[in-house]
């Protein structure tokens, strides 16, 4: 039938004609999508400027945590006018402190009114005030009905970032010390203080960080060794033994790619890798290319079979039919324990321990960094690093110090610009300015799977498109949290009791993510809890934990490297060759290589 005896048929049957629907050619769906991406990459673009101004931080997430709370506290009258009292008698509290009456002390942990002259007025009037607000304002942010733990978090975080910047220790006229400062020096601190700005200014504005005595090779990563691997990804360190025999089973470090890795070879008096060696192992360590926009593509797993699995391979080339003791820190240490369950559901038995400094296996709690881990802010990190490939250390490292703002930001601007006393480096802080990059994809994988929806920790992790559970692993377990630490917080590190049967013995030592793993023996004030659980023990919380273990003084590598060895064989070897030049793997460079010197 043809579709004029159709249409007729049709409009016998008193229905109207309709005109056949417009059909698309490929050609016009091309060019729309063409069109459609194109817009895209515009948002991207502009994201990544976005993201230049804000540090990395999506100014949606914080519109729409606002939003809620705002939200929330509009459809609370009752609420409102809680506070409302409240307020009126933090301002009689602060007409109370005029008086000379002392109201509130500033919390431990706050160290911007430690100097004498807050005991005086009309500076102690200052600092009381302040206080109060920051406590009113602090209650004004919480426990509102309705509103998501998440925008909660963030409403707190940006109430206190605001009124942080107003704190009386950051104006100059209203801090005692930099008035007393200024009288005693003749302003001279003033002008030191210029000095230190224009050198900050210009660092910021090169892109460099400022000149320091530490390079890697010269005085911090200067333990001696050899380049006996390397691919695209990552060299292979081999240190040179300095004892006539060693362990028959060598140490694999794993450090993160999010910083260098010679936090782990820092200058020789409290090198990890230095310790190590002098207790008699044969050390191995991966140094992680600083990825640039040709490595957009990599894969969080990459790092996985091309860096640590590689490495693996490489070691048992060097030393035989031997296990190896895996040791991952930070980021590292989650790479760690995740090739590691993998390689138990796979039956590979290469590993006799696995040691994890300051690593996350459940995210659930990972503390403050997660005020940077919702979908709108990594959807927005995702278009910022669309166009580079990658994420900028110096956002990362941004990040970072937001969460510490009081001591990383704001104390540091008064001591370097008012006080004019700049800061005086030392090897950790040299490194810890010396910032690497972040590909693109892994990092977003790394966000989505293991902060955001916590994967690992709830059974849903693929390696090789099978899931993988920590409670494979049946190696003992030495873990390292560390007390003040804002990036992996030990309660959140202590998980892993709960993700493991196995062994476990427990490390919890002073100080922060890395001064806290960064603990010779002889560093003035260090101390650590230690306990052992073994398999069958009942559960016991971190809270728990802590009240019935008691501090140890010192530094816990010692306990460490004992606690290799008695997991080792008793009989010492000859150290191995560097490298096998047999197998393919020779010397190619003195350490500390190449990969660790890229900018």
């Amino acid at each position: 039938m043809d579709m004029s005896t159709s249409a007729k048929g049709q409009a016998a049957d008193g229905v109207d004609a309709q005109p056949a629907p417009t059909e698309y050619t490929d050609d016009r769906c091309d060019d729309w999508q063409n069109s459609s991406d194109a817009f895209q990459a515009f948002d991207r673009v502009l994201h990544g400027l976005e993201g230049k101004i804000t540090g990395g931080i999506s100014p949606i997430a914080i519109a729409m945590a606002g939003f809620d709370w705002a939200a929330h506290m509009a459809n609370a009258p009752f609420h409102r006018a809680e506070l409302a009292i409240d307020a009126w008698m933090c301002g009689l509290r602060m007409m109370a402190a005029l008086a000379g009456v002392n109201e509130i002390e500033p919390a431990a942990d706050d160290h911007r009114f430690v100097s004498e002259g807050w005991a005086k007025e009309p500076y102690r009037g200052f600092m009381q005030w302040f206080l109060l607000a920051q406590g009113w304002t602090e209650e004004a942010t919480s426990c509102l009905s309705g509103v998501s733990c998440e925008n909660g978090r963030i409403a707190r975080f940006v109430a206190r970032q605001g009124l942080d910047m107003f704190s009386p220790s950051n104006i100059p006229w209203a801090n005692p010390e930099v008035i007393a400062t200024t009288l005693a020096e003749g302003g001279r601190n003033l002008f030191e203080g210029a000095v230190n700005a224009l050198t900050d200014m210009s660092a910021l504005a090169t892109g460099s960080p400022p000149l320091t005595r530490f390079k890697p090779g010269r005085n911090v990563a200067v333990a001696r060794g050899k380049v006996v691997f390397r691919n695209e990804l990552i060299e292979l360190l081999q240190y040179a033994s300095t004892t006539g025999t060693v362990r028959a089973e060598p140490v694999l470090i794993t450090p993160a790619w999010i910083m260098k890795y010679y936090i782990m070879d820092l200058s020789p008096h409290n090198s990890l890798i230095h310790f190590l060696v002098a207790q008699g192992f044969t050390v191995f360590c991966i140094s992680w290319r600083n990825p640039g926009v040709d490595m957009r593509e990599t894969s969080f797993d990459a790092y996985r079979s091309d860096g640590f699995l590689a490495a693996l391979d490489a070691v048992g080339h060097i030393c035989g039919d031997v296990r190896v003791h895996a040791c991952g820190y930070c980021l590292g240490g989650t790479l760690l324990a995740i090739t590691a369950a993998a390689m138990a559901r796979d039956g590979d038995k290469r590993l006799a321990s696995v040691s994890l400094f300051a690593a996350q296996t459940d995210f659930s709690e990972a503390g403050e960094l997660q005020l940077f881990i919702n979908e709108p802010q990594i959807a927005f990190l995702e278009d910022a690093m669309a166009d580079r490939g990658y994420l900028d250390g110096k956002q990362m490292g941004g990040a970072f110090q937001l969460l510490r703002s009081r001591d990383l930001i704001w104390s540091r601007m008064v001591k370097n610009y008012w006080l004019g006393r700049g800061d005086e480096p030392n090897d950790l802080m040299a490194w810890n300015d010396d910032a690497t990059r972040l590909p693109a994809r892994m990092h977003s994988e790394y966000l989505r799977r293991l902060f955001l929806h916590n994967d690992l920790a709830e059974g849903r992790y693929l390696v090789d498109d099978r899931p993988i559970a920590l409670s494979d692993i049946q190696v003992p377990l030495f873990v390292v949290g560390t007390a003040a630490d804002h990036v992996a917080p030990w309660c959140s590190v202590f998980k892993i009791h709960l993700l493991n049967p196995g062994e476990i013995t427990f490390v919890l030592t002073s100080g922060g993510h890395n001064a806290g793993i960064v603990s010779e023996p002889g560093h003035p004030q260090r101390h650590f809890r230690i306990a052992t659980r073994m398999p069958g023990t009942p559960y016991v919380g971190p809270e728990s934990w802590f009240e019935c273990i008691s501090p140890q003084e010192g530094s816990w590598w010692p306990v460490w490297t004992n606690w290799l060895a008695a997991r080792s064989r008793e009989e010492e070897i000859a150290p191995p060759s560097i490298g096998n030049a047999a197998a393919g793997l020779p010397a190619i460079d003195d350490a500390p290589g190449s990969y660790v010197l890229e900018r």
